[in-house]
């Protein structure tokens, strides 16, 4: 019989260890019970598929209900630090998707119905417990921390860029055309620059609708400069990135597959 450090050890390895084929093989059903899950809330929400099928969802419901329960205990188990997955991002998000069908056995009667609808909507919390499967969800989040900097500065001239068009946009067409005040004139700027384009404004000048060109022209551009400052920062990341093994320890990411000890807590790896 395996001792319990042996247990957790093999439970830690399936679940936290992606790379090996149990680790595979749990990941996909997880994979598969969250896709369900959530076609099943987005399916309640439809009235007349709610009165007909109301206990096959409910049914339904309570089985994803225990099995994402059984997984959370079982991570907050055979995990090192139990408190710092229960307060870390996903271990908020797999309580949060288990809470709300609990929560409708709490709240009871008719004048409590709008709390059970709104408990049960969190449901669709369990779509976030998709990007434990990306393996690139950690590599655009460190795109974009590395990014922000630069993106802040792009934005800090584009907002200047607004606020100087719209100023002109107010002088060129006036009250006349619906540009009634800077304030109305930048959030014209600003849905032109979008690509939007409400149409509630529109400049009725020849010298506004060159302007309005050239702000839907900038548009374009103004997309793309974002778009290729997180391009550049992942291109960089993937080249440090040498692969998905994790310490037990911490759950530090990208270390290569011959190191020794972990780069952010010192774990040794070959014990």
């Amino acid at each position: 019989m395996p001792s319990r450090s042996s247990l957790k050890h093999k439970l830690y390895t399936i679940i936290f260890e992606a790379e090996t084929p149990a680790g595979k093989a749990f990941d996909v059903t997880i994979l598969i019970l969250i896709i369900a899950s959530v076609t099943v809330v987005s399916l309640e929400s439809v009235v007349e598929l709610r009165r007909n099928y109301l206990n096959l969802f409910l049914t339904l419901e309570w089985i994803f209900t225990i099995l994402f329960t059984i997984e959370y205990f079982i991570r907050v188990y055979s995990t090192p630090k139990p408190l710092k997955y229960i307060f870390s991002f996903f271990g908020l998000v797999d309580l949060l998707s288990i809470i709300p069908t609990y929560m409708s056995l709490i709240v009871l009667g008719s004048q409590y119905l709008l709390v059970v609808r709104v408990l049960r909507l969190l449901r669709i919390a369990r779509i976030f417990k998709l990007t434990r499967f990306i393996n690139e969800g950690q590599q655009l989040s460190n795109a974009i921390r590395a990014s922000l900097t630069k993106i802040s500065v792009f934005l800090g001239t584009v907002l200047t860029l607004v606020v100087i068009i719209g100023s002109i946009m107010y002088i060129v067409e006036g009250t006349a055309s619906g540009f009634t005040s800077i304030p109305t004139s930048i959030y014209w700027t600003i849905v032109t620059l979008t690509t939007v384009g409400y149409g509630d404004i529109a400049p009725q000048t020849a010298l506004g609708q060159v302007l309005a060109s050239l702000v839907m022209i900038m548009g374009y551009g103004i997309i793309a400069v974002p778009t290729g400052i997180v391009t550049v920062e992942m291109s960089r990341t993937d080249k440090k990135m040498a692969t998905t093994k994790v310490c037990p320890n911490c759950h530090q990411e990208g270390h290569p597959e011959n190191a020794y000890f972990c780069y952010n807590c010192g774990y040794e790896f070959h014990r």
